[in-house]
């Protein structure tokens, strides 16, 4: 059985991208998923993403790491889904409901509400997060936000000083985050432009993280270092994001819009993976 996909990227962050809408494909796990991933022996990406019916949305977007590991949510992946399939659309995650929609700078998508409270990110006991008062070698004291999944954020006056890649697989694993955590190393620019670096749960370092860069925007603003729109510049290009508070029907959602490119297409042999 031959199975279509489309490999698309979102400023570097690449997904294997798999329609089950016409078609259902037969039952993926984390095994087939990280099999997929595998940038040696299958087609090679940071997420596969899987898209099905909804009974809710326009459809159900599922998001699986490198290592196969199921997670809530994915920003980039939203903004390939919304540039793949077109139009203003309803995307139903594990994280909750989104839209996107397209946009003259790429694809905007509507992230939701972000979520501070300490069961919500979630983490092992209460505490402040908005700094929590805790530190791994040259960082500590994080903002943790929940934008669909958990990020941790350190503000640092020198991003490229942080060995990230070696810290970064600590900090994920830390029992004080028992689903794991996304870290995010930022440095301030300005009040409207942050530069940021990802090390994603279950991926690695990234090239972009969507939700990273949500996060990382919102914990900013919450301590006041920049204003409510901001550019975020990761080493794969930049998002916008703007989290706002004056309009009421927007009041505290988060939009990021930034581009998304289908690299190309093709298909795989399923019994390969199966």
């Amino acid at each position: 059985m031959r199975i279509p996909f489309t490999k698309m990227h979102g400023l570097g962050n690449d997904f294997v991208v798999l329609d089950a809408r016409a078609q259902a494909l037969p039952p993926i796990n984390g095994d087939i998923a990280a099999a997929l991933a595998d940038r040696h022996t299958g087609i090679g990406c940071d997420q596969l993403v899987l898209i099905e019916p909804s009974g809710n949305a326009d459809l159900k977007m599922r998001i699986f790491n490198h290592d196969g590991g199921e997670v809530e949510a994915c920003g980039n992946a939203a903004r390939a889904v919304g540039l793949l399939v077109g139009g203003e659309l309803t995307i139903e995650t594990l994280g909750g409901t989104i839209m996107a929609r397209p946009d003259a700078a790429g694809i905007a998508v509507d992230m939701g509400e972000p979520r501070f409270d300490w069961d919500a990110i979630p983490l092992a006991y209460a505490m402040d997060t908005r700094a929590m008062p805790v530190g791994w070698d040259m960082l500590e004291s994080p903002v943790a936000v929940n934008v669909g999944n958990p990020h941790a954020i350190f503000f640092v006056e020198d991003l490229s000083a942080v060995p990230l890649g070696q810290i970064g697989p600590v900090i994920e694993k830390d029992p004080i985050f028992p689903q794991g955590i996304n870290v995010n190393v930022a440095q301030i620019l300005s009040r409207d432009a942050i530069r940021l670096r990802v090390w994603e749960r279950g991926a690695g370092l990234t090239r972009a993280c969507g939700t990273g860069a949500c996060s990382t925007a919102v914990g900013a603003m919450r301590r006041g270092l920049v204003d409510r729109k901001v550019t975020v510049s990761l080493p794969g290009g930049d998002l916008v994001i703007a989290w706002d508070e004056d309009t009421p029907e927007r009041k505290g959602r988060i939009t990021m819009t930034g581009p998304a490119t289908i690299a190309y297409t093709g298909s795989f042999d399923w019994g390969a993976y199966a």
